[in-house]
């Protein structure tokens, strides 16, 4: 049958990406990071900008301290060392399409802060729930990023919702 996908209505007819670089040829580090599930989040600052990060680390202490790395070319990252503060938000398995848009993979009609209600904070908007508000700390080279150090200065806990995760690639939640 000519046209017919084999998967379905809305399958997909490749089970992989066909133009992705075959993993034998891929950076054994590359590899190893990707076996690794990341929390998603989305780092914003008054700017206002943003920017998924799937590399964030919160250590509790007194301070209370997070790390991320980010793209140094990011307009997240201009406007976050303007500004000297920024806001970190874990996002939900309901949040991939804004994780996409933040991340520059789906197109944001009106620009990245048009689409969703916002919940305006000193250190960046946040789609609301659960968000952390820091002061940059400082930032260096890290691999092909950047080390972003940031003080928890004000924390907001909502609704436990269920963590949006990346994982060899793709979103994934967790089950049970």
């Amino acid at each position: 049958m000519v046209g017919v996908n084999p998967d379905g209505p809305g399958g997909r007819i490749h089970h992989s990406d066909p133009f992705a670089t075959p993993e034998a040829d891929r950076s054994p580090t590359r590899r190893l990071r990707g076996r690794l599930a990341s929390p998603v989040t989305l780092w914003t600052t008054p700017g206002p900008a943003g920017l998924t990060v799937s590399s964030t680390v919160v250590a509790d202490g007194d301070p209370a301290r997070v790390l991320g790395v980010v793209d140094a070319e990011s307009e997240f990252w201009a406007e976050a060392e303007h500004a000297g503060r920024f806001a970190v938000a874990p996002l939900t398995a309901a949040d991939r399409q804004l994780a996409d848009r933040f991340a520059g993979l789906m197109p944001a009609p009106g620009g990245l802060f048009a689409q969703e209600r916002w919940h305006e904070t000193p250190y960046g908007p946040v789609p609301g729930g659960t968000w952390a508000g820091c002061r940059l700390d400082g930032a260096e080279p890290f691999g092909w990023g950047l080390l972003v150090r940031g003080t928890i200065e004000a924390v907001e806990v909502g609704p436990d919702t269920g963590p949006l995760l990346h994982h060899r690639g793709r979103y994934r939640t967790l089950a049970g």
